[in-house]
């Protein structure tokens, strides 16, 4: 079993950056791959990224590349997301999540945390 707490959400202009935090617990936490979405209103769920269990891959999605970046520190448990160049079509709600998988669909993931909500005002 993985839990998964994010953190780090709020509201913040165009422009400005957010570093959005996964804490993990759970005994097989370091051997999953983790992986952050992101769902606005009314829209599905999209992939944003994915790091390595190893974090020696990282990949963004083509929509934030540029501007948004995957860590994770094995040692502390934690994953990060790093905003920068926030769009207001960034708002959504923020998911981490962790899987055996190396894919962008949300589906083969088997653990999620409850979100954080990020806001990008104009």
């Amino acid at each position: 079993q993985v839990q998964l707490v994010e953190s780090g959400g709020g509201l913040v202009q165009a422009g400005g950056s957010l570093r959005l935090s996964c804490v993990a617990s759970g005994r097989t936490y370091s051997r999953h791959n983790m992986a952050w979405f992101r769902q606005a209103p009314g829209k599905e769920r999209e992939f944003v990224g994915f790091i390595s269990a190893s974090g020696g891959a990282a990949t963004v999605a083509d929509s934030v590349k540029g501007r948004f970046t995957i860590s994770r520190h094995n040692a502390k448990n934690i994953i990060f997301l790093q905003m920068d160049s926030l769009d207001p079509e960034d708002t959504a709600v923020y998911y981490c999540a962790a899987g055996m998988t190396w894919t962008l669909r949300s589906s083969a993931y088997d653990y999620w945390g409850q979100g954080t909500q990020v806001t990008v005002s104009s």
